[in-house]
């Protein structure tokens, strides 16, 4: 095979689909990225074996090939290369030569016939979800996917359908500790959907990606298979084989005590009384009084700290203890200048949201402090 493509195209474009790639491998081939030539333009492939992602850019043919070649070491000569330049790409005899301006490389290939390629097979539910959409859906869930490896069940997001009072589509994660669900209407062909969960890797590339499409993305799925159609990129993935918690168990419903408050201000000072928690509870105290919060934080290594914000509360005095990143996470998903936080008492969940219009909804468990 014999291309010739530009420099910030062929960067861009192993950018997205070498970062799928893992760095250490034990199968050779799968440190390498495949890079087919034919009519107009390149397709450069990369897998783990459970995620896939594939992209077309377009080059100066010359001569129809493929080979696979070092994801990494491709990626980090064309981020070397002078701006600008021109990259030829020759391969033949496993070997492939790179040249631009007055660089010149030549890297070892590996067969294409022994790159593994992640079978589809039927695909029957099809929808178009816009790019802006699935972006709100992963920036207000990711931080919630539990890293617990154990608990293989929660290391994604959860996407099913539901009748509330219209169709809904809706997307949650939890670690156990805290849980994110937003909603937002089905779109349509997607009444049929199975319940499926969506790995954690699959979701932070899926979301490097979607920053660079701006209409509809095409999201195809069985109940084992997920694959999303962004512009010039297919991703593809398999899916957790598990079944994911009743978490609308958890969502609590008679939470009488509100508090209104600004959720910058809250997360600046949980912020500056945590500075002194100890690294394993981090946990935050906060004694809820009329229209007004203390945090505070008391650290057998540290001393104590405490700060007073303004609220709008009104129900009887209480005080409650969270652990500080988590509740800063989920303030720091607010984009309006007030949040919602439902309270019943010390024990008992807590129920954060903008407003009960919002699309996203929050819980989180709180501490003994």
């Amino acid at each position: 095979m014999k291309a010739v493509i530009e420099r910030a195209a062929l960067l861009r474009s192993l950018g997205h689909v070498q970062s799928v790639v893992e760095r250490r491998n034990t199968i050779p081939i799968l440190s390498n990225v495949l890079i087919e030539a034919s009519g107009d333009g390149l397709r450069l492939m990369a897998t783990d074996l459970d995620l896939q992602i594939n992209e077309t850019v377009e080059a100066q043919v010359e001569q129809s090939g493929a080979t696979t070649v070092s994801a990494h070491t491709l990626f980090d000569i064309a981020r070397k290369l002078p701006e600008g330049s021109q990259v030829s790409l020759t391969a033949s005899e496993g070997k492939m030569q790179v040249v631009a301006a007055r660089s010149r490389f030549n890297l070892q290939t590996l067969p294409r016939d022994d790159f593994p390629v992640i079978a589809e097979g039927d695909l029957p539910t099809r929808f178009d979800l816009p790019a802006a959409t699935l972006r709100q859906i992963i920036d207000k869930t990711r931080f919630a996917i539990s890293t617990e490896e154990t608990r293989y069940y929660l290391n994604g997001i959860f996407f099913h359908v539901a009748n509330d009072s219209e169709p809904v589509l809706k997307a949650a994660a939890t670690d156990g500790h805290r849980l994110a669900r937003v909603t937002v209407p089905q779109p349509a062909g997607a009444d049929s959907m199975p319940d499926i969960i969506v790995p954690r890797k699959c979701v932070g590339e899926l979301r490097k990606l979607l920053d660079e499409v701006d209409g509809d993305v095409g999201i195809s799925l069985s109940g084992s298979k997920i694959r999303f159609e962004l512009g010039n990129a297919v991703l593809t993935s398999k899916l957790i084989d598990g079944t994911f918690p009743d978490y609308s168990r958890v969502i609590p419903t008679g939470n009488d005590k509100l508090l209104r408050i600004d959720p910058k201000a809250l997360v600046q000072g949980v912020d500056r009384v945590a500075t002194i928690a100890s690294e394993k509870t981090r946990a935050v105290k906060m004694a809820l009084e009329a229209d007004k919060v203390t945090l505070s934080v008391t650290s057998p290594e540290n001393g104590t700290a405490a700060e007073e914000v303004s609220g709008d509360y009104s129900n009887d005095a209480m005080e409650i203890g969270f652990n500080a990143r988590y509740l800063m996470d989920i303030l720091s998903q607010v984009e309006s200048d007030v949040v919602e936080v439902h309270l019943a008492d010390a024990a008992a969940p807590t129920l954060i949201r903008e407003n009960d219009k919002s699309p996203a909804l929050y819980v989180l468990m709180p501490m003994r402090v």
